[in-house]
């Protein structure tokens, strides 16, 4: 496994960037890693979008990123897609650049609530502005132009990663040739909406939160380990818990005062939980489930129907993949049915296909072969 290094690009133009919701910050630094090389033309490039807690460093080993501290914990120091993306596999690294970037308003070296605003001197924290999959668009967008990425041959998203994805499209038709949608959607559902809403309320509740303005007093974690103890279990398929739970159970002394764990799913749900307030920052958690929870491209596009955005796709002659997952409990498969119904409707006709696995919404990242032939047919066409 070869070891790469984050790269970042700092933008201070005279205009500040400037955010669909009205908000702006002043520079903006984007933090990204790279695999393959560029030809000569700039016509081999791919843009990977991570998914909610990810980062941009999905292949190699990078055992320290410049400036994030403790957050880089030791389970992030190898690419989360490692099976995915090298040489000969289904992002091939011999024949085309591979650039995943952290996204605004995220917590491994791109701008974000943590950072320092130029301004002040001291961090964003809570005063940091609402970030929609659009800006991440045109965050990445800077850095396509930066290298002198006119035009892409594909972008590839999963799970949230495939709304920015379908934003990218839809916003930037000309700049992308196929477009990869794993385990993802058109629409956030209402249901999404109440879980999300449910770990806003864990974190806004927690009594270090402080409206976000917390890094000098102390991080929310209990709110952040609740939150992440929600959504892991639309994660994981039910039947795949048992299989991941320890059959001993952990006492439980830091989070709990009167209540005591009596099994194994509960001990292994707060162990989820503490891990993860270890490598993410609330904030953070909180700018991009905002993302997703308000995700709506009709509305981004200014269109007033559901195939009108992606008619721009068809007039772009733009190729899809989109893949579903039987056993996911995040994005359902009747969510990726929608969008390739859209889609349709739109004149683009995407390849359409459904996984069987017991692995739930995680199969993307621990079952490549399910994956990879179709990525590879697609990106050869």
């Amino acid at each position: 496994m070869a070891d790469v290094s984050t790269q970042f690009l700092t933008f201070r133009d005279d205009a500040p960037f400037r955010l669909r919701s009205g908000g702006e910050l002043p520079e903006v630094t984007i933090a990204y890693e790279t695999w393959g090389e560029l030809n000569e033309d700039r016509s081999n490039a791919i843009l990977l979008f991570h998914a909610l807690s990810g980062s941009h460093h999905a292949c190699g080993r990078n055992p320290e990123i410049p400036g994030v501290g403790d957050l880089w914990q030791p389970e992030m120091h190898n690419g989360w897609w490692e099976d995915l993306i090298g040489p000969g596999k289904a992002l091939d690294t011999d024949r085309y650049f591979i650039i995943c970037a952290n996204y605004l308003g995220g917590c491994y070296g791109s701008t974000g609530p943590a950072s320092d605003d130029p301004r002040t001197g001291k961090p964003y924290g809570g005063s940091f502005p609402q970030v929609t999959a659009a800006d991440q668009v045109d965050f990445q967008a800077r850095l396509l132009d930066s290298l002198g990425i006119g035009t892409l041959h594909a972008t590839v998203g999963p799970s949230v990663g495939g709304l920015v994805a379908l934003s990218f499209a839809t916003l930037l038709p000309d700049r992308v040739q196929r477009v990869i949608s794993i385990a993802s959607g058109y629409k956030t559902t209402v249901l999404n909406r109440l879980i999300l809403f449910e770990q806003i309320l864990a974190i806004e509740n927690d009594p270090f939160f402080n409206g976000g303005n917390y890094y000098d007093n102390g991080r929310p974690d209990y709110g952040l380990a609740l939150a992440r103890m929600i959504s892991h279990k639309t994660f994981v398929h039910i039947d795949a818990f048992e299989r991941r739970a320890r059959r001993d159970v952990i006492p439980e002394k830091e989070m709990l005062a009167w209540y005591k764990v009596r099994d194994q799913f509960q001990s292994y749900m707060l162990a989820q939980g503490k891990k993860f307030v270890k490598r993410f920052d609330a904030n953070t958690y909180l700018r991009i489930i905002d993302l997703w929870s308000h995700f709506n491209p009709t509305g981004e596009a200014s269109s007033d129907t559901s195939a009108k955005p992606l008619e721009r796709c068809a007039a772009a002659d733009q190729k899809w993949l989109v893949f579903s997952i039987d056993s996911d409990f995040c994005f359902y498969p009747e969510e990726q049915a929608e969008l390739v119904t859209h889609l349709r409707e739109a004149g683009v006709d995407p390849m359409h296909i459904t996984v069987h696995s017991d692995k739930g919404h995680d199969s993307f990242l621990l079952e490549p072969h399910l994956y990879t032939p179709h990525i590879q047919w697609i990106l050869a066409q």
